[in-house]
């Protein structure tokens, strides 16, 4: 299920919205996508709720 998610795009140094899946690692929820511009991997730390 990919969602829209605003996150910072280390390459472009600006930030963008991406769509990305949630994944779970050591507790914690993250965001995983690619930027639409330049094709950088993007991730963005979730809340748990």
């Amino acid at each position: 299920m990919a969602e829209t998610y605003n996150g910072y795009c280390v390459k472009c140094r600006e930030k963008r919205d991406f769509s990305g899946e949630v994944s779970e690692t050591n507790g914690r929820r993250m965001a995983k996508g690619i930027c639409p511009v330049c094709g950088t991997k993007m991730t963005r730390i979730l809340g748990k709720a």
